[in-house]
């Protein structure tokens, strides 16, 4: 699989994505913030979240009361607050160019898909509320872009199901719970490995949205090769995902650490290294 022009493999680098979402809360300065963020980090890309909210927002929650930074309005309005429309996606595009990094977004529904298309991106997500979206599924596999396909509140059923829509190889299944942040208990990280023997001919990845960056840096030793975090400014900013969220700092350090731990799993064939040869030598003189 191939994300841009990086190579996904089990022996390779993982692909590492600072998920902007609607951390922006609509204003583009913060998503050009947390653009900024992510490439200095060192991240692969980012990405956002696409929505037609007229379409992808459920009747029942349209018009739910909510308390927002623009007042006491509906979820519907609150959702075309925070939704970015053609003049800020071709600033984004134009920005994460100027800064050599990859982006794209989740589309929540048919129409996104669309519009996200005619800036060529690299890859789709599916979200995982999309799973069983069959005519969201079916757009975006038609849209022949590699595919990133979150996995969270799913049975194995559902997930298989959602595969045999999409039919195709260019294709990372990424564990997740999707509990905003997520209880420690319930990371069950072991999946990744469930995945990988179930799903043999897809890259296995991993969304965090636990608090803490631990569980994200043992996902790829686990097999893990793409990964992806929320990232934010500050946490105690307004916002649903802000909780769950990696501040600048925590983010380089995550990035430097799964580096890190990718340096040192090696090829998993036991012999004796290079440094292991002259204390040998030393120590058993042969």
């Amino acid at each position: 699989m191939k994300i841009g022009n990086k190579k996904l493999s089990i022996d390779k680098p993982s692909y590492i994505i600072g998920e902007i979402g609607i951390n922006h809360n609509g204003s583009l300065k913060i998503a050009k913030e947390l653009i900024d963020i992510a490439a200095n980090a060192g991240c692969d890309a980012v990405k956002f979240q696409k929505r037609n909210p007229e379409i992808a927002v459920p009747d029942h929650q349209k018009n739910v009361m909510r308390e927002t930074p623009w007042g006491y309005i509906t979820y519907l309005d609150y959702k075309y607050k925070v939704e970015f429309e053609k003049k800020e996606y071709d600033q984004i595009d134009k920005y994460c160019k100027m800064k050599k990094i990859d982006w794209f977004a989740s589309c929540w529904d048919t129409d996104s898909v669309d519009f996200i298309n005619n800036y060529d991106p690299p890859a789709h997500k599916i979200a995982s509320a999309s799973i069983t979206h069959k005519d969201l599924i079916s757009k975006i596999r038609d849209s022949k872009k590699p595919i990133l396909m979150s996995s969270g509140m799913s049975t194995i059923e559902e997930i298989k199901n959602s595969i045999s829509i999409l039919n195709q190889n260019e294709m990372c299944l990424m564990h997740t719970n999707s509990t905003y942040p997520s209880p420690l208990n319930e990371l069950n990280l072991n999946a990744i490995k469930t995945y990988i023997d179930m799903f043999p001919d897809y890259i296995i990845g991993y969304s965090g949205h636990e608090t803490g960056l631990i569980p994200t840096i043992a996902s790829v030793a686990l097999g893990a090769r793409v990964i992806e975090r929320h990232i934010t400014i500050d946490r105690s900013m307004w916002g649903t995902d802000q909780s769950a969220s990696v501040e600048p700092q925590g983010l380089k350090y995550l990035v430097d650490n799964i580096r890190a731990v990718e340096k040192s799993l090696g090829d998993g064939i036991k012999k004796v290294s290079e440094g292991e040869k002259k204390m040998r030598l030393k120590l058993r003189g042969n």
